[in-house]
Order: C-alpha cells, then sequence, then structure tokens
C-alpha cells in the first residue's frame, strides 16, 4: 500500500471524510487524495515520492511558491521573538500601513485569522453601520462557511453538489437576497423592491470559486452605483483576487472602490490569517470605538504578519503582473488549440495568474452556466494530468493559480500535458 493510500485510511477513522476541508478528499474527481511531503518553488512532492508542477498553489496563498527563502527567513526572524503575544505587536502597524497603502478602498483595517471571519466580519460591520439586516450575494460566491453567507455557495459546498449547507436556520438564510452574476436587470429590481432594507452587497468581483467567471462590461460599475444610490455597503471579496490579479487587486484593476473589502490567503505568506478593511467612517463603528463587536485571540499573530508583509514586499519590488498575464495566456491557448484540434467545447476564462476550464460551448457568465457545463470531461483531464506530473484543483468549480516560482520550463511542460489529456477524453 502507498503511503498516501495508508495515511488516508488512518485520517478517515478520525477526520470526518479524512480531511480538513472538503474539497482535499477528491470525492468529485474519483480517487483517493495524495499527502503531500514537502513542497519548493512550483513542485509539490508526495509521501509517495511524486513530484508535481502544482496550480493549486495553497489555493490561492502562494503567490511566490512553496517555502520561499525571504518569506522563510520573515519567520525565522519573528520566532527569535516568540509565536504570539496576545498583546499589539510592531508587524500589525507594519501590515496596516501596507495594506492602506496598496489597496484602494482601505482607510483602516483589522487583522484576523481566516478569510471567512474577514467576510462575516464585514457582514456584521455593513448591518452595525446601516442598522440594516438584509443582504444580497450572488449564486455560486463563496465567502467562507459563514451561516448567512452559506446559500448557493460556491467551491466545496458545489464541489460536493451541496450548495445550501445543512445546520443553517431558515431565518438567518431568509436574510440573504441570492442573484444571480451578471444579471442587471435582477438586480436592479432588488433594489427597487428593497432597497431600503439592504445593508450589503457581497461579491467576488470576479468570482473564482465557481471556476473562474468574468463580469460583464459594465455589471460591477452597476453595483457601486447601486450600493452608493441605495446607502448600502458594498463589499468586495477579494480573500482570493487581492494582490493576485493586481498589487491592489481587482478594484486597483478595474479602477471600483468598494467600501469594504475582505482579504486573506496571500497576506499571510501561508500561514493562517485574514483582514478586513476599508473607509475609517465604517470601520470606526467596530470596538473599542464602535458598537460591533469583533475579536481574535490570534489576531495580527506575529508569524502570519511577518510572513505577510515579506510576501507583499516581494510583490511590490518584483512587479510579477506582465510575466503572470504572458504565463496564463500560454496555458490559456495551449488549452484551446487542443481541444478545437479534438472538436471538444471548451472556455478557458484566465485573468492574469489566474485560469479556469470549463467544458462548455458558451462562456460562462453565472452559476447556472457553470453547474452545466461537462465535469465529466474535467475529471478525465484532472486524473490524466495528474498521472503525468501536473496537479489541478480536484474539482471543475475550482480555479488554477500561477505562481512566481513557475518557470518557463513548468509551463511549458505543463501546457504539452494539458494538451495532451484534453486530446485523450
Amino acid at each position: 500500500m502507498k503511503s498516501s493510500e495508508q495515511l488516508f485510511k488512518r485520517a478517515q477513522q478520525l477526520i470526518p471524510g479524512g480531511v480538513n476541508s472538503p474539497v482535499r478528499a477528491f470525492r468529485s474527481v474519483g480517487g483517493a487524495p495524495f499527502f503531500t511531503q514537502s513542497a519548493n518553488g512550483a513542485h509539490l512532492t508526495t509521501a509517495d515520492g511524486a513530484e508535481l508542477i502544482n496550480f493549486v498553489c495553497t489555493w490561492g496563498p502562494a503567490i511566490h511558491g512553496h517555502n520561499d527563502p525571504d518569506i522563510r527567513a520573515a519567520i525565522a526572524t519573528a520566532l527569535e521573538n516568540g509565536t504570539s503575544f496576545g498583546t499589539p505587536n510592531p508587524y500589525e502597524v507594519s501590515m496596516a500601513e501596507l495594506l492602506v497603502e496598496i489597496v484602494p478602498s482601505v482607510e483602516k483595517v483589522r487583522m484576523c485569522n481566516s478569510g471567512t471571519e474577514a467576510t462575516m466580519s464585514a457582514i456584521r460591520l455593513a448591518r452595525g453601520y446601516t442598522g440594516r439586516n438584509k443582504i444580497i450575494k450572488f449564486a455560486g460566491c463563496y465567502h467562507g462557511h459563514v451561516d448567512s453567507l452559506l446559500v448557493k455557495a460556491g467551491s466545496g459546498a458545489l464541489t460536493l453538489g451541496n450548495p445550501d449547507s445543512a445546520g443553517i436556520p431558515a431565518s438567518f438564510a431568509a436574510e440573504t437576497i441570492v442573484l444571480d452574476y451578471n444579471d442587471p436587470e435582477a438586480l436592479q429590481a432588488c433594489f427597487a423592491q428593497q432597497g431600503d432594507e439592504i445593508a450589503a452587497i457581497i461579491v467576488e468581483p470576479y468570482p473564482a470559486n465557481c471556476g473562474l467567471i468574468l463580469p460583464d462590461g459594465g455589471y460591477l460599475e452597476l453595483l457601486r452605483e447601486l450600493c452608493t444610490r441605495n446607502g448600502s455597503v458594498l463589499i468586495f471579496d477579494e480573500v482570493m483576487t487581492g494582490f493576485r490579479l493586481a498589487l491592489g487587486g481587482v478594484q486597483e484593476r478595474i479602477g471600483i472602490t468598494p467600501d469594504l473589502t475582505a482579504l486573506g490567503k496571500i497576506i499571510g505568506g501561508g500561514l493562517p490569517v485574514g483582514a478586513f478593511g476599508g473607509k475609517a467612517e465604517i470601520m470606526d463603528h467596530l470596538a473599542p470605538l464602535g458598537p460591533v463587536y469583533q475579536a481574535g485571540t490570534l489576531s495580527g499573530n506575529p508569524l502570519a504578519m511577518a510572513a505577510g508583509i515579506a510576501a507583499l514586499q516581494k510583490l511590490k519590488d518584483t512587479n510579477p503582473y506582465p510575466l503572470f498575464e504572458t504565463m496564463g495566456a500560454q496555458i490559456r491557448e495551449a488549452l484551446l488549440a487542443a481541444a478545437k484540434e479534438k472538436g471538444l467545447p471548451l472556455q478557458v476564462p484566465q485573468v492574469g495568474s489566474m485560469f479556469g476550464l470549463f467544458f462548455s460551448e458558451a462562456p460562462v457568465r453565472n452559476y447556472q452556466d457553470a453547474t452545466s457545463s461537462q465535469t465529466q470531461h474535467f475529471n478525465t483531464l484532472f486524473k490524466y494530468a495528474l498521472d503525468h506530473g501536473v496537479y489541478l484543483p480536484p474539482s471543475a468549480y475550482e480555479t488554477c493559480f500561477i505562481c512566481t516560482a513557475h518557470n518557463g520550463a513548468d509551463i511549458e511542460q505543463a501546457a504539452e500535458v494539458l494538451a495532451a489529456g484534453i486530446r485523450s477524453i
């Protein structure tokens, strides 16, 4: 029995499903998951000794690849002074200064420990600030496992066929209005009927937990306009896209400034982290200044802050975004050429270091389009790629990531493998 098989068998006796995050179980693609022994740069080494070119990148945080020496050195320096203090520390201030400098919407910021905490706290803050209860989210957008947001959710919930989680009271879900992404008429009608009740819109500006979906022209501008007109808070969930599609995230890339932004992943350099920030007027409603309570024992942890500062500083210093565009386009063109040769319908939405695959005739604009794609083709491609040294996300409803550690040879080899995988379908 292989080492991964042994580990998974042991894990299943002790951990629900054998994993600590559901999509890792490989349920949707079939087979058992591999276990990672080590990771360096753009490569994973499994417990079975296989080396894989990695396009999951810790589900987004590893923008500089794994075990980056600068991030590792920053953690080691911080570790010399202790692992956590339960008091303010200098790293928190440096991180706040960086985020205010980099992210257009952020005037003040509060650190927390996960993207889920960030979105949950942003929603609570928006409700406390506006005195309203209802929020709008979009089908297929995943904002962490928050009760009021785990309705028609993407990511692992959609992968496992349970976009509406059990355990959430109907009264909670009733305060969440779920609309289709890229449907301006539905959005306008909702505000016309309930505008004075809507505390906030929360949106992944480029939804990336349902595959990768791009906004129609003018759609995000409409969100901004309606929130401004109706006194609602516009929340961008940039936990995934923040610092990845531009240094200042999607909001910098498209020139739209939300009222609040949820952040995570990259700002921890691979360690657990989250943050939410925005207009000072709104943020000052948080305790201890205001009545909206939010707290966390390990918030602003010095090791996570040191790692995140190193990751952000490296992005500032190296500006990898033009190269990301080039590498992403190379992968996209190879996939599309292979699909055309095979006669398979394939959409490859790609922006910078993020790309997705939908085996579909038409561009995917929303949740319904995504769930109508031919996921069995993706599953076949996933298995072929894994057998040939390329690791894609184990779900047709996730997004692939490129990192600064991917080199030309990695991209060329991966493009060849993925093209061959498509031709094998």
